[in-house]
């Protein structure tokens, strides 16, 4: 079994997403809501990385929580510098995991469909 470049990133980008989810964790901000870091991608030169995440909660503290994460991002970048042992400290951009939303809208359209097919169903007996 070779062990491709791919592999490689793979693994730099779930060290890295463990340690980042710890430091978040122990953030006390009181602006970060209840969030979760759900994933990195990092680029190949390992000189940036985007860091996806999901916040529970209302709009008002998703703003707030993104907030909290930029401010808190030199603090967590430093701890990625001293965790591992990267060739490079990556600098970190955080946004918002679009496959949240995304499962959240497909979870919507199948109730919808459900409901209409219930709806159907009672109007054949």
């Amino acid at each position: 079994m070779s062990k491709g470049p791919g592999n490689r990133m793979h693994k730099v980008n779930e060290l890295l997403r463990e340690v980042i989810a710890e430091e978040v964790a122990e953030l006390k901000d009181p602006r970060l809501g209840f969030t979760t870091v759900t994933g990195v991608d990092t680029a190949p030169d390992l000189r940036s990385a985007i860091v996806y995440y999901s916040v529970f909660g209302t709009a008002e503290q998703q703003e707030s929580s993104a907030a909290a994460l930029t401010s808190a991002a030199p603090r967590i970048q430093h701890a990625v510098g001293s965790q591992t042992r990267l060739k490079f400290t990556p600098k970190l951009r955080f946004e918002v995991d679009p496959s949240i939303s995304q499962g959240d809208r497909i979870d919507q359209i199948l109730r919808e469909l459900s409901e209409e097919r219930g709806d159907e169903d009672e109007e054949d007996r």
